[in-house]
């Protein structure tokens, strides 16, 4: 029943950062921005069923992803074989089909297939080369598809939370579910059609010079254009013919912000990096007084002339822009186009007057679950029943200071975890009274057996927490939204229950002890 000082001065601190952190939860938002920056305020952050927000399930398009790799694999083997001087017959793919799963193609001269097999063995470790005659195959290994089908995923996260981010909206929750799906929760957000359009664009950017020996159409149909240049469609209607060649790509770019052209229109500046600068430098001092055309997801968004060499890495993009429309382009652009489509498979809207009512019924939940417990630990344990409600009360404090500080996302689910936590909080001090009962009734005097009792309990209290917590972090991995919020309330709530159940009542008790106060437990 002995503390040292330093125990006793760690506990006080524990107990006063607790308060300290969870005081801004109470507190106006008003008085808050007013507060010294030195001072905590954060407050919890409240999930989508809370506050209220948008929810959507996105799906990557896997199969794009594939795709694309199968002709990214196409490309480097042509342009190998051109340099190689390996002629191939006529049946060479000109791109590979979504749901074809190799490159397959057959060469000419018998006499290169073993010059054949080496250099294309070279191009992609990940491929596997069958040369059977003069057909050849070409197989992607199902690991190589994987790891670049798990890159997708994670680089369209990386490239979602850039566009939401940069919308003004706050706090919004990304995560990873399963192989090919992000959700996306937005709260506060009422009305998720801006954000689904800016997520709805691959918003892929590349700059070609456009073919003037080609006119201008106004429908594709059956127009072929000229050899390396292909029609594409414009924002002002029609088809442009542009070349085929990129002058530079979006992945070049730095930054992108919203500006305004030497019209006052609302325009979109960019600028490259040192590589993409000095491309498009020396692209349009060759082609001064030539039309370059700027294709976002093969669209042309803008067509200008070329009136000077623009160097420095700088330009404008201007077109038929609003402040809006040039503001979500310049977004795009900098959040770098998506490795592969999106597709939204889910969506719901929560309004705020259900978060409200989720609230409400909540803390109405908590509280009088709380007073139960409360009530009946004063009215079967007296005195140590105080002590446990104290225990408890300083818990709450505590759980409420580690969400702050964690910015952890407080769901209906995770408010239910609280009015777990509430009866798991006294769950340890009901075994610990009913071992100092029980030694007491063996003849030992109060203060031996509630040392025995405090002693003997921490092996089955520290085994049930423990159990807890792994329960629950099982549930935390494996779980998606509101679980983890149910998890990690819990998972903190136990946490700290070992402290305030253990530590803290053990403290409060021999307090009143050496004071000479009157403790009591009913027998």
């Amino acid at each position: 029943m002995n503390f040292p000082k330093w125990k006793e001065i760690l506990i006080a601190c524990v107990c006063a950062f607790g308060i300290l952190f969870a005081l801004p939860n109470i507190l106006p938002q008003s008085l808050l921005n007013n507060l010294p920056g030195f001072l905590p305020n954060k407050k919890v952050s409240l999930g989508l069923d809370l506050s209220g927000g948008a929810h959507l399930l996105l799906e990557v398009d896997l199969a794009s992803v594939e795709n694309d790799y199968l002709n990214q694999e196409l490309d480097a083997v042509r342009q190998t074989l051109r340099k190689e001087s390996i002629p191939y017959a006529s049946n060479f793919p000109k791109s590979i089909a979504k749901d074809q799963k190799i490159v397959e193609f057959d060469l000419k001269d018998t006499s290169k297939v073993g010059k054949a097999r080496s250099v294309l063995a070279s191009i992609d470790s990940d491929f596997k080369v069958e040369i059977s005659g003069t057909h050849v195959k070409l197989t992607p290994s199902e690991e190589a598809l994987k790891i670049r089908k798990a890159n997708a995923v994670d680089r369209s996260i990386e490239s979602i939370r850039k566009r939401v981010d940069d919308t003004g909206t706050k706090e919004p929750n990304i995560q990873k579910q399963g192989e090919d799906r992000i959700l996306l929760q937005i709260p506060g957000l009422q009305d998720p059609s801006r954000v689904k359009e800016l997520l709805g664009k691959t918003a892929k950017l590349t700059f070609r010079l456009v073919d003037e020996s080609a006119p201008t159409i106004n429908e594709k149909k059956d127009a072929v254009a000229p050899l390396g240049s292909m029609y594409v469609e414009s924002d002002t209607g029609g088809y442009i013919a542009v070349k085929k060649h990129v002058i530079v790509g979006g992945e070049n770019l730095v930054s992108a912000g919203l500006t305004t052209d030497e019209f006052g229109n609302a325009a979109v500046s960019f600028a490259f990096n040192k590589i993409g600068g000095k491309k498009f430098g020396d692209a349009t001092k060759a082609n001064i007084n030539k039309r370059f055309a700027i294709l976002l997801d093969n669209k042309v968004i803008s067509a200008p002339v070329i009136k000077s060499a623009i160097t420095g890495g700088h330009g404008i993009i201007s077109g038929n822009f609003t402040t809006e429309t040039a503001h979500d382009l310049s977004i795009l652009l900098k959040a770098g186009a998506l490795p592969a489509p999106l597709h939204v498979i889910e969506e719901k809207t929560v309004g705020p007057d259900l978060g409200a009512d989720s609230i409400h019924s909540g803390i109405l939940a908590t509280v009088v679950s709380g007073l139960f417990v409360l009530v009946f630990m004063y009215l079967w344990y007296s005195s140590f029943g105080m002590i446990a409600n104290i225990a408890v009360v300083v818990n709450l404090i505590l759980l409420f200071a580690g969400l702050s500080c964690l910015q952890a996302t407080l769901t209906l689910p995770g408010i239910a975890g609280i009015a777990l936590t509430v009866g798991m909080a006294v769950d340890a001090n009901v075994l610990i009274n009913e071992r100092i009962k029980e030694y007491i009734r063996k003849g030992d005097k109060l203060i031996k057996a509630i040392e025995k009792g405090y002693d003997l309990a921490m092996t089955s209290i520290i085994d049930t927490n423990l159990n807890t917590i792994i329960g629950m972090s099982c549930l935390y991995y494996f779980g998606t939204g509101p679980v983890k919020g149910f998890a990690i309330t819990t998972i903190l709530g136990t946490v700290i229950s070992l402290f305030t159940s253990t530590t803290l009542t053990r403290y409060i008790v021999s307090v009143l002890l050496k004071n000479k106060y009157s403790v009591k437990i009913p027998m």
